[in-house]
């Protein structure tokens, strides 16, 4: 997994990126670049519908490509979503996403990339086993360490049961994830059943 968490440096018409060297290895929170509405097809702005000319300029959102008046699109936002290294242009409406995503990206990200301890039942069996779970740098992973090791790509997660010490299953389980995907896990050296059965996890 490490292997591939290589980045390099890239250039945009939109500003300087750092990006993984294998698409593979994107991060699930990432989001690509928006083609940007072509000059010649916004003569106005497209929030309060100012027209442009030789003054009035035309600028382009970072995150949805969009064109605006420097009124409409003067906010320079960290777009970590995009792996941006310096804060770009956006308009206000997706500024204020972006700045809710950064706090995400700041504090919430980075606890779950430092893991905590937990008890883990695999699929079927009854025995548990102390853990500690936590996100791979990349994202893509859920890693679990204990006397066994193992790395499930996080989009192959069907469903993840945290399991309150002091009440009986089902009385307080939180279910944290959950996809559309209905493949089979990429595990390494997962048992077959934990296959079929979402893990349980408590603290």
């Amino acid at each position: 997994m490490s292997g591939g968490d290589a980045k390099k440096l890239v250039r945009s018409p939109s500003g300087l990126r750092m990006v993984p060297e294998h698409r593979g290895a994107r991060s699930p929170f990432g989001l690509d670049e928006p083609p940007w509405v072509p000059d010649k097809e916004c003569p106005r702005c497209m929030q309060c519908d100012t027209k442009f000319d030789f003054i009035t300029r035309k600028h382009h959102c970072r995150r949805c490509g969009k064109c605006f008046c420097d009124k409409c699109c003067s906010k320079k936002v960290p777009l970590p979503r995009m792996c941006f290294v310096d804060p770009v242009r956006q308009c206000a409406e997706c500024a204020l996403v972006s700045q809710k995503e950064t706090e995400f990206y700041d504090k919430q990200l980075k606890v779950l990339m430092n893991g905590a301890t937990f008890f883990v039942t695999l699929g079927t069996s009854d025995k548990s086993e102390l853990m500690v779970c936590r996100l791979s740098n990349n994202q893509r992973y859920l890693v679990l360490d204990g006397d066994s090791h193992y790395e499930i790509e996080i989009i192959q997660i069907s469903t993840v049961q945290i399991l309150t010490e002091g009440f009986t299953p089902g009385e307080k389980d939180i279910h944290t994830y959950t996809s559309l995907l209905e493949s089979q896990p990429v595990t390494e050296g997962i048992t077959s059943d934990f296959e079929h059965d979402s893990p349980s996890m408590s603290e």
